[in-house]
């Protein structure tokens, strides 16, 4: 709550916001409410994170229902995109795992687009292909396409997949620089220009597929106005 009036003052059009907890979230209206129309901005959701992503049960009784309050509270602040991570790597969730999950993401995805919500998958380590079935499942699954993320676990950035397969999937972005590695300890969220993740190469791809809507730079406020100038260096490259 207290970085939002300072994302407001830096002039940013919206603010991607943790909506986690659903008693929290409902004695925060207000506030949320006022912040929005005192700086002109307005909110993206980042959802809770999932917790043991191989515990379907649980999924089921104690994150899903959560997440469809979470859908309406998200209505009374005109929330219209939110982000979620539900992890699908099949090289650690056992198929049987991932085709529940899939069912799991078709119910939040409808109860999200019942409120007016585009809910985004995230991606985690998983590679393009990882995502196929719940796309192919889920006509109205979208993604969020984190190229820090991307750097993890692989020898080349799995954006690269994503955008040439799944480009009209990707409604919204993260982006943060690391320096790869196989960890979660590695995923650093360093501004861009700090790590090794190829920018100039995957904004060009982007440019080149048409990319047109959201990007939230997932740093501290102060890091900011670097990265913003490295992404707009990245657009402006021929």
């Amino acid at each position: 709550m207290e970085e939002i009036p300072v994302l407001g003052r830096l002039g940013y059009p919206f603010a991607e916001i943790s909506f986690y907890d659903p008693e929290q979230i409902e004695g925060q209206i207000e506030d949320l409410l006022e912040l929005k129309r005192r700086y002109g901005i307005y909110y993206l959701a980042h959802y809770p994170n999932e917790g043991n992503p191989l515990a379907v049960a649980h999924l089921r009784d104690r994150f899903v229902p959560p997440m469809k309050r979470l859908f309406e509270l998200s209505t009374e602040v005109g929330i219209g995109k939110g982000t979620f991570h539900f992890w699908l790597d099949e090289r650690t969730i056992p198929p049987e795992v991932v085709r529940q999950k899939i069912e799991l993401i078709g119910e939040m995805t409808a109860a999200a687009k019942s409120r007016g919500i585009v809910l985004c998958l995230e991606n985690l380590s998983e590679p393009y292909n990882n995502f196929i079935p719940a796309f192919e499942q889920v006509p109205d699954l979208a993604m969020t396409l984190d190229i820090g993320h991307g750097q993890l676990l692989t020898e080349e950035n799995t954006s690269f997949g994503f955008i040439q397969n799944c480009f009209d999937r990707i409604k919204h972005i993260h982006v943060h620089d690391n320096h790869g590695g196989m960890s979660p300890k590695d995923d650093l969220h360093l501004p861009l220009g700090r790590g090794s993740v190829n920018y100039p190469r995957i904004f060009a791809l982007l440019q080149e597929k048409g990319y047109s809507s959201t990007v939230t730079m997932e740093l501290k406020p102060e890091e900011m106005a670097e990265t913003k100038v490295e992404i707009l260096k990245y657009l402006s490259m021929p």
